[in-house]
């Protein structure tokens, strides 16, 4: 069966089409800069990558564009040969704590979330009623980065607020980056045929966040409420003392929206380096001894670092670290910087097997505490899987 998996982003949208139960990749692309000056999109087909330069206004003029380019290399000859469009979403609240077929309810009850994650619900929702609109009969399924969150206790996702908050605002830690998380425990447990491990889940890019996991049950996660909360990330803050907030409106004279503006696309990599976002970017400001991009990758680190240290005690010491996602299957310095901070557990890096990128892979040596991994993570499948599922 032909299934569409489309994961879109604030001003991105990767898909992938995959031939299942055989995970055979058709072809995948990835557009970029929807919405901004200077967008394109590349192509990826029986190994050839090409890119094409276009102005993309919206995500419902990326989808056209995947629409022609599916019939342009012959993969379907009609959009009734795609069995099933799998829709990465970004929150599904408490509601939704599995993947499900997407109807008008569910549509309904998904647009009361975008309060809670403005940058990545809109755009997703609007790429879910273009394909509606495009292909009426084809069943589509709501995969959400919320649901694998689900399974952590209450004393985990409950915060130290009033407690109505919770009760009548769902004032609650709700975790994200769920579907990459739970594609990395399935993987690793697979790979070294244990069920029941002890997991630290290091998905670190451009958005971050750590997940500890015990025999496929969340413990706890990094992100929150939003996916403001937890780590330094490529424009995103991580978490902040709140009482930041009041003070910058009233000495720049901001309202609650700009400073909420400024945590979520000017902080982080940006905010600390005024360089970029782009870790590849600072790693090249290090290289000529840009000091600010030097303090950037250290906040970074000792960050994740630091997530680790609570997470393995959280975990009675964790079987396994795997680090995923942008950074952590391609940056080489980030993960060694990282383990290096984690020492005093007994991690040690061999720089050996460390120096690869996008392939799994042991990168600790044979004397460290706990195994490092590489796993490099495959949202695009796991949504084909769920949607696989949910439409047999």
């Amino acid at each position: 069966m032909k299934i569409l998996s489309v994961n879109a982003g604030s001003s991105s949208l990767k898909f992938n089409v995959i031939e299942l139960p055989e995970q055979i990749e058709l072809i995948n692309g990835y557009f970029q800069r929807i919405g901004i000056e200077g967008s394109f999109y590349d192509i990826k087909i029986n190994d050839q990558k090409i890119r094409h330069e276009c102005k993309l206004n919206n995500h419902i003029e990326a989808v056209e564009c995947l629409k022609e380019e599916l019939f342009k290399n012959n993969i379907i000859k009609s959009l009734d040969e795609i069995d099933g469009v799998g829709h990465r979403l970004v929150h599904g609240g408490d509601v939704f704590k599995s993947s499900v077929l997407i109807n008008d309810e569910v549509l309904k009850e998904c647009e009361k979330f975008n309060d809670l994650a403005p940058l990545h619900n809109p755009p997703m929702l609007a790429c879910v009623k273009a394909f509606i609109e495009a292909m009426p009969s084809t069943p589509m399924v709501a995969v959400f980065d919320t649901a694998f969150h689900q399974t952590m206790d209450e004393e985990e996702y409950i915060y130290p607020v009033p407690y109505e908050w919770y009760e009548k605002h769902g004032v609650r830690k709700y975790g994200f980056h769920g579907t990459s998380h739970r594609f990395i425990y399935k993987t690793i447990s697979e790979k070294l045929n244990n069920p029941n491990l002890k997991v630290i889940s290091c998905h670190i890019g451009s958005g971050a966040s750590i997940c500890a996991i015990n025999a496929g049950k969340v413990v706890d996660t990094s992100m929150g409420f939003s996916p403001l909360a937890g780590l330094m990330m490529g424009t995103r803050s991580g978490d902040i003392d709140a009482s930041i907030i009041p003070y910058i409106m009233e000495h720049e004279n901001k309202t609650i929206k700009e400073v909420f503006d400024d945590l979520n696309k000017n902080s982080g990599y940006i905010g600390v380096s005024g360089v970029s976002s782009d870790a590849r970017d600072i790693e090249e400001g290090i290289k000529n001894g840009n000091k600010r991009c030097i303090l950037a990758q250290n906040i970074y680190t000792q960050k994740v670092a630091n997530y680790i240290a609570m997470y393995n005690n959280i975990l009675n010491k964790a079987d396994v670290i795997c680090f995923t996602a942008g950074l952590g299957e391609n940056s080489i310095a980030t993960r060694k910087l990282i383990c290096d901070k984690v020492s005093s557990l007994g991690i040690k890096v061999d720089d050996e097997l460390n120096n690869m990128r996008g392939q799994f892979a042991l990168i600790s040596s044979s004397d460290s505490s706990i195994p490092v991994y590489v796993v490099p993570t495959n949202e695009e499948l796991m949504i084909a899987m769920d949607t696989l599922e949910l439409i047999k």
